[in-house]
Protein backbone atom coordinates (compact mmCIF):
# COMPACT_ATOMS: atom_id res chain seq x y z
CA UNK A 1 0.00 0.00 0.00
CA UNK A 2 1.29 3.53 -0.73
CA UNK A 3 2.20 5.61 1.86
CA UNK A 4 1.65 9.24 -0.03
CA UNK A 5 -1.39 10.44 1.09
CA UNK A 6 -4.74 9.53 -0.70
CA UNK A 7 -5.28 11.77 -4.27
CA UNK A 8 -8.71 12.85 -5.54
CA UNK A 9 -10.43 9.47 -6.39
CA UNK A 10 -11.82 8.88 -9.80
CA UNK A 11 -15.47 8.31 -7.94
CA UNK A 12 -15.43 11.42 -6.76
CA UNK A 13 -17.32 13.25 -9.73
CA UNK A 14 -21.28 14.52 -10.58
CA UNK A 15 -23.82 12.05 -10.14
CA UNK A 16 -27.58 12.78 -10.60
CA UNK A 17 -29.49 12.44 -7.43
CA UNK A 18 -26.52 11.68 -5.31
CA UNK A 19 -23.60 13.07 -4.36
CA UNK A 20 -19.87 11.95 -3.26
CA UNK A 21 -16.61 13.60 -1.74
CA UNK A 22 -14.03 11.80 -0.28
CA UNK A 23 -12.13 13.00 2.97
CA UNK A 24 -8.13 11.77 3.03
CA UNK A 25 -7.00 9.89 6.76
CA UNK A 26 -3.11 10.22 5.95
CA UNK A 27 -2.49 7.57 2.95
CA UNK A 28 -6.49 5.87 3.01
CA UNK A 29 -9.19 7.82 2.49
CA UNK A 30 -12.80 7.24 3.85
CA UNK A 31 -16.17 8.22 1.06
CA UNK A 32 -19.09 10.34 2.43
CA UNK A 33 -21.88 9.73 0.46
CA UNK A 34 -25.26 11.81 0.33
CA UNK A 35 -28.84 10.76 -0.86
CA UNK A 36 -29.40 13.91 -2.47
CA UNK A 37 -33.29 14.65 -3.66
CA UNK A 38 -34.13 16.69 -0.53
CA UNK A 39 -37.29 18.16 -2.01
CA UNK A 40 -38.59 14.11 -2.27
CA UNK A 41 -37.20 13.27 0.58
CA UNK A 42 -34.57 11.00 -0.73
CA UNK A 43 -36.79 8.91 -2.61
CA UNK A 44 -34.90 6.31 -4.71
CA UNK A 45 -35.46 7.33 -8.02
CA UNK A 46 -34.03 5.78 -11.17
CA UNK A 47 -31.94 8.49 -11.89
CA UNK A 48 -30.51 7.91 -8.00
CA UNK A 49 -30.42 4.24 -8.40
CA UNK A 50 -28.78 3.91 -11.30
CA UNK A 51 -26.11 6.67 -10.12
CA UNK A 52 -25.66 4.32 -7.13
CA UNK A 53 -24.96 1.24 -8.95
CA UNK A 54 -21.83 3.62 -11.06
CA UNK A 55 -20.73 4.32 -7.87
CA UNK A 56 -20.36 1.32 -5.87
CA UNK A 57 -18.93 -0.19 -9.06
CA UNK A 58 -16.09 2.31 -8.43
CA UNK A 59 -15.75 2.25 -4.99
CA UNK A 60 -14.90 -1.63 -5.03
CA UNK A 61 -11.90 -0.59 -7.36
CA UNK A 62 -10.47 2.15 -4.81
CA UNK A 63 -7.49 0.42 -3.32
CA UNK A 64 -7.11 2.84 -0.09
CA UNK A 65 -10.81 2.92 0.90
CA UNK A 66 -11.13 2.11 4.48
CA UNK A 67 -14.79 3.30 4.73
CA UNK A 68 -17.92 4.47 3.45
CA UNK A 69 -20.96 6.72 5.38
CA UNK A 70 -24.20 7.05 3.99
CA UNK A 71 -26.48 9.82 4.71
CA UNK A 72 -29.15 11.79 3.30
CA UNK A 73 -29.52 15.61 1.93
CA UNK A 74 -31.88 17.48 3.88
CA UNK A 75 -34.08 16.62 6.81
CA UNK A 76 -35.08 12.90 5.70
CA UNK A 77 -32.46 9.64 5.39
CA UNK A 78 -34.79 8.43 2.47
CA UNK A 79 -38.23 7.75 2.33
CA UNK A 80 -37.26 4.33 0.60
CA UNK A 81 -38.58 3.63 -3.02
CA UNK A 82 -40.54 5.28 -5.32
CA UNK A 83 -44.27 5.04 -4.60
CA UNK A 84 -45.44 6.47 -7.90
CA UNK A 85 -42.65 3.62 -9.81
CA UNK A 86 -43.81 1.03 -7.50
CA UNK A 87 -47.74 1.19 -8.84
CA UNK A 88 -46.37 2.60 -12.03
CA UNK A 89 -47.39 -1.34 -14.18
CA UNK A 90 -50.45 -1.99 -11.78
CA UNK A 91 -51.16 -4.95 -15.17
CA UNK A 92 -47.81 -5.99 -15.30
CA UNK A 93 -46.93 -10.20 -14.95
CA UNK A 94 -45.54 -10.96 -11.36
CA UNK A 95 -42.62 -12.49 -13.21
CA UNK A 96 -42.21 -9.31 -14.96
CA UNK A 97 -42.35 -7.51 -12.03
CA UNK A 98 -40.12 -9.69 -9.75
CA UNK A 99 -37.40 -9.49 -12.09
CA UNK A 100 -37.94 -5.67 -11.66
CA UNK A 101 -37.94 -5.68 -8.03
CA UNK A 102 -34.94 -7.96 -7.86
CA UNK A 103 -32.92 -5.75 -9.91
CA UNK A 104 -34.05 -2.83 -7.49
CA UNK A 105 -32.55 -4.90 -4.20
CA UNK A 106 -29.46 -6.18 -5.63
CA UNK A 107 -28.75 -2.01 -6.97
CA UNK A 108 -29.14 -0.99 -3.47
CA UNK A 109 -28.45 -3.48 -1.71
CA UNK A 110 -24.26 -3.97 -3.87
CA UNK A 111 -23.20 -1.69 -0.79
CA UNK A 112 -22.43 -5.20 1.02
CA UNK A 113 -20.06 -5.79 -1.66
CA UNK A 114 -17.67 -3.08 -0.73
CA UNK A 115 -15.07 -5.01 1.67
CA UNK A 116 -14.34 -1.90 3.76
CA UNK A 117 -16.77 -1.02 6.70
CA UNK A 118 -20.31 0.82 5.92
CA UNK A 119 -21.52 3.57 8.47
CA UNK A 120 -25.42 4.68 7.94
CA UNK A 121 -25.34 8.30 9.31
CA UNK A 122 -29.54 8.16 9.80
CA UNK A 123 -29.79 12.26 9.84
CA UNK A 124 -34.00 11.92 9.55
CA UNK A 125 -36.36 9.29 8.41
CA UNK A 126 -35.82 6.53 6.96
CA UNK A 127 -38.56 4.51 5.66
CA UNK A 128 -39.31 1.16 3.58
CA UNK A 129 -36.67 1.05 1.84
CA UNK A 130 -34.57 3.50 2.94
CA UNK A 131 -34.06 2.07 6.42
CA UNK A 132 -33.22 -1.15 4.48
CA UNK A 133 -30.50 0.80 3.20
CA UNK A 134 -29.31 1.80 6.17
CA UNK A 135 -29.64 -1.88 8.07
CA UNK A 136 -27.37 -3.14 4.82
CA UNK A 137 -24.90 -0.95 6.57
CA UNK A 138 -22.34 -2.67 9.22
CA UNK A 139 -23.18 0.22 11.76
CA UNK A 140 -25.89 2.72 12.06
CA UNK A 141 -26.00 6.06 13.92
CA UNK A 142 -29.23 7.76 14.16
CA UNK A 143 -30.43 11.30 15.12
CA UNK A 144 -32.63 10.71 18.26
CA UNK A 145 -35.85 11.85 16.66
CA UNK A 146 -35.21 10.28 13.29
CA UNK A 147 -38.65 8.03 12.42
CA UNK A 148 -37.28 4.84 11.26
CA UNK A 149 -40.28 2.54 10.16
CA UNK A 150 -40.77 -0.75 7.48
CA UNK A 151 -44.28 -0.28 6.95
CA UNK A 152 -44.54 -2.55 3.91
CA UNK A 153 -48.06 -4.34 4.87
CA UNK A 154 -49.78 -1.75 6.05
CA UNK A 155 -49.44 -0.38 2.53
CA UNK A 156 -50.93 -3.74 1.23
CA UNK A 157 -46.91 -5.14 0.05
CA UNK A 158 -45.17 -7.36 1.48
CA UNK A 159 -41.98 -6.34 2.85
CA UNK A 160 -38.98 -5.94 0.17
CA UNK A 161 -35.27 -5.25 0.08
CA UNK A 162 -34.43 -8.16 2.59
CA UNK A 163 -35.87 -6.68 5.40
CA UNK A 164 -37.33 -10.15 6.39
CA UNK A 165 -33.45 -11.24 7.02
CA UNK A 166 -31.90 -7.99 7.57
CA UNK A 167 -33.81 -6.89 10.54
CA UNK A 168 -33.67 -10.22 12.74
CA UNK A 169 -30.19 -10.16 11.78
CA UNK A 170 -29.43 -7.10 13.25
CA UNK A 171 -31.98 -6.90 16.58
CA UNK A 172 -33.79 -10.17 16.69
CA UNK A 173 -36.85 -12.06 15.31
CA UNK A 174 -39.31 -9.70 18.59
CA UNK A 175 -37.94 -6.90 16.88
CA UNK A 176 -38.62 -7.75 13.69
CA UNK A 177 -41.82 -8.85 13.78
CA UNK A 178 -43.09 -5.93 16.17
CA UNK A 179 -42.02 -3.88 13.32
CA UNK A 180 -42.99 -6.02 9.88
CA UNK A 181 -46.60 -6.73 11.89
CA UNK A 182 -47.19 -3.53 13.12
CA UNK A 183 -45.81 -0.87 10.72
CA UNK A 184 -45.17 1.23 13.76
CA UNK A 185 -42.19 3.78 13.70
CA UNK A 186 -39.39 4.18 16.16
CA UNK A 187 -37.69 7.06 17.22
CA UNK A 188 -33.66 7.01 16.57
CA UNK A 189 -33.77 7.04 20.83
CA UNK A 190 -35.96 4.08 20.80
CA UNK A 191 -34.44 2.29 17.89
CA UNK A 192 -31.19 2.23 20.12
CA UNK A 193 -32.63 0.48 23.00
CA UNK A 194 -33.71 -2.13 20.55
CA UNK A 195 -30.40 -2.69 19.15
CA UNK A 196 -31.10 -0.95 15.54
CA UNK A 197 -28.32 1.05 15.89
CA UNK A 198 -25.35 2.03 17.57
CA UNK A 199 -25.80 5.55 18.86
CA UNK A 200 -28.60 8.07 19.02
CA UNK A 201 -27.57 11.53 18.76
CA UNK A 202 -28.56 14.79 18.43
CA UNK A 203 -29.68 15.14 14.93
CA UNK A 204 -26.80 18.12 13.67
CA UNK A 205 -23.85 15.55 15.42
CA UNK A 206 -24.99 12.54 13.47
CA UNK A 207 -22.59 13.11 10.28
CA UNK A 208 -19.30 14.20 12.48
CA UNK A 209 -19.77 11.40 14.79
CA UNK A 210 -20.29 8.95 11.95
CA UNK A 211 -17.07 10.67 9.99
CA UNK A 212 -14.95 10.09 13.19
CA UNK A 213 -15.85 6.93 13.33
CA UNK A 214 -14.64 5.93 9.72
CA UNK A 215 -11.86 8.38 10.56
CA UNK A 216 -10.89 5.54 13.78
CA UNK A 217 -11.79 2.50 11.08
CA UNK A 218 -9.28 4.38 8.52
CA UNK A 219 -6.55 4.40 11.18
CA UNK A 220 -6.88 0.97 11.87
CA UNK A 221 -4.83 -2.12 10.32
CA UNK A 222 -6.11 -2.65 7.24
CA UNK A 223 -5.36 -6.15 6.88
CA UNK A 224 -7.26 -6.98 10.03
CA UNK A 225 -10.14 -4.79 9.44
CA UNK A 226 -11.17 -6.40 6.03
CA UNK A 227 -10.82 -9.84 7.82
CA UNK A 228 -12.94 -8.58 10.36
CA UNK A 229 -15.74 -7.27 8.14
CA UNK A 230 -15.66 -10.73 6.29
CA UNK A 231 -16.00 -12.63 10.00
CA UNK A 232 -18.74 -10.62 10.90
CA UNK A 233 -20.83 -9.51 7.60
CA UNK A 234 -24.37 -11.45 6.67
CA UNK A 235 -25.28 -13.26 10.19
CA UNK A 236 -21.71 -14.11 11.43
CA UNK A 237 -20.21 -17.39 11.36
CA UNK A 238 -22.96 -20.30 11.24
CA UNK A 239 -21.20 -22.20 14.53
CA UNK A 240 -18.97 -22.04 17.21
CA UNK A 241 -16.56 -24.34 15.48
CA UNK A 242 -17.06 -21.97 11.78
CA UNK A 243 -15.94 -19.21 14.07
CA UNK A 244 -12.41 -20.61 15.55
CA UNK A 245 -11.80 -22.36 12.00
CA UNK A 246 -11.84 -18.93 10.63
CA UNK A 247 -10.48 -17.08 13.26
CA UNK A 248 -7.45 -19.66 13.75
CA UNK A 249 -6.70 -18.68 9.94
CA UNK A 250 -7.44 -14.87 9.65
CA UNK A 251 -5.45 -14.17 13.05
CA UNK A 252 -2.51 -16.10 11.45
CA UNK A 253 -2.87 -14.23 8.46
CA UNK A 254 -2.09 -10.55 10.62
CA UNK A 255 0.01 -12.67 13.18
CA UNK A 256 2.04 -12.72 9.52
CA UNK A 257 1.91 -8.94 8.96
CA UNK A 258 4.40 -5.97 9.56
CA UNK A 259 0.89 -4.03 10.68
CA UNK A 260 1.23 -6.43 14.10
CA UNK A 261 4.51 -5.47 15.24
CA UNK A 262 3.86 -1.97 14.45
CA UNK A 263 0.60 -1.68 16.35
CA UNK A 264 2.30 -3.87 19.34
CA UNK A 265 5.69 -1.52 19.11
CA UNK A 266 2.66 1.83 19.14
CA UNK A 267 0.93 0.39 22.26
CA UNK A 268 4.58 0.25 23.95
CA UNK A 269 5.56 3.49 23.29
CA UNK A 270 2.04 4.71 23.28
CA UNK A 271 2.28 6.53 20.05
CA UNK A 272 -0.29 5.96 17.29
CA UNK A 273 0.54 3.48 15.30
CA UNK A 274 1.32 3.80 11.36
CA UNK A 275 -0.13 0.39 9.72
CA UNK A 276 1.16 -0.37 6.04
CA UNK A 277 -1.55 -3.18 5.35
CA UNK A 278 1.34 -5.01 4.79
Amino acid sequence: MSTEPASTPAWETAYEHLAARSQAVGDRRIAVVTLDQPDKRNAMSDEMTASWVRLMAALREDAQLAAVVVTGAGPAFSAGGDLSWIVSQPDAPVIALRHRMLAFYRSWLSIKTLEVPTIAAINGSAVGAGFALALACDLRFAAAEAKLAVPFATLGLHPGMATTWSLPNVAGFAVARDLLLTGRAVTGAEALSLGLVSRSLPAPEVLDEAIAAATAIAQAAPIAMTLTVAALRDGGHQSFQDAIEWEALAQSVTLATEDLHEGIEAAATRRRPQFRGR
